[in-house]
């Protein structure tokens, strides 16, 4: 059947056996996949909702820059654990699940998603994604003017005012771009 999609002709060169450690290690793969789908599967509705739109506003600060990086992804999985919100390997695959989202889907999806997010999230909770979706661009070292924008327009779209989202500017004031270049520029490092 993958062939069918694929293109692939139908009398391809057939693949050799899988060895039996490889077989062993995809079943085991499989096996921990399959453990989390169920994890997230047993969670109630709206946690499950909360957490999915989270993630994905995340990978959308991530995606500003049309590139997420190791490093960003990497603050993504740290940002999903925080004070024990999902394991290591729920944080992984939501990670990727909302990378890919992000990278394929954008646009219109983006106001969407943080909408909803929202709209299930307490004003806390709310202040508490975009502290993390200001971490997650800054983790390459510097928030571009592009990450800046969409930050800019994630704390518009929870309704977050001018104050608290100044605020958590002013904790990464070292990170934007343009005040890194004008400390270049003027010779301050």
């Amino acid at each position: 059947m993958f062939r069918r999609f694929t293109g692939a002709a139908a009398r391809a060169i057939p693949e050799p056996a899988p060895t039996p450690a490889a077989t062993s290690a995809a079943a085991g793969e499989t096996a921990t996949v399959r453990r989390i789908v169920a994890r997230l599967e047993a969670m109630p509705p709206d946690r499950a909702r909360l957490i999915a739109s989270a993630a994905y506003t995340l990978a959308r600060a991530a995606h500003a820059d049309l590139d997420i990086s190791d490093e960003e992804t990497a603050a993504i999985e740290q940002e999903l654990q925080r004070d024990a919100a999902l394991d290591e390997a729920t944080a992984v695959l939501v990670t990727q699940m909302a990378k890919l989202q992000a990278k394929t889907v954008g646009g219109t999806e983006d106001y969407v998603v943080t909408r909803e997010f929202k709209a299930l999230s307490s004003a806390e909770q709310r202040l508490d994604v975009l502290r993390a979706c200001f971490a997650i661009s800054a983790a390459s070292g510097s928030i571009s003017a592009e990450e800046n924008a969409v930050l800019n327009q994630i704390a518009g779209e929870l309704d977050l005012d001018a104050a608290s989202l100044n605020g958590i500017r002013a904790e990464y004031h070292d990170r934007l771009s343009s005040v890194q270049r004008l400390r270049q520029v003027s010779g301050g490092g």
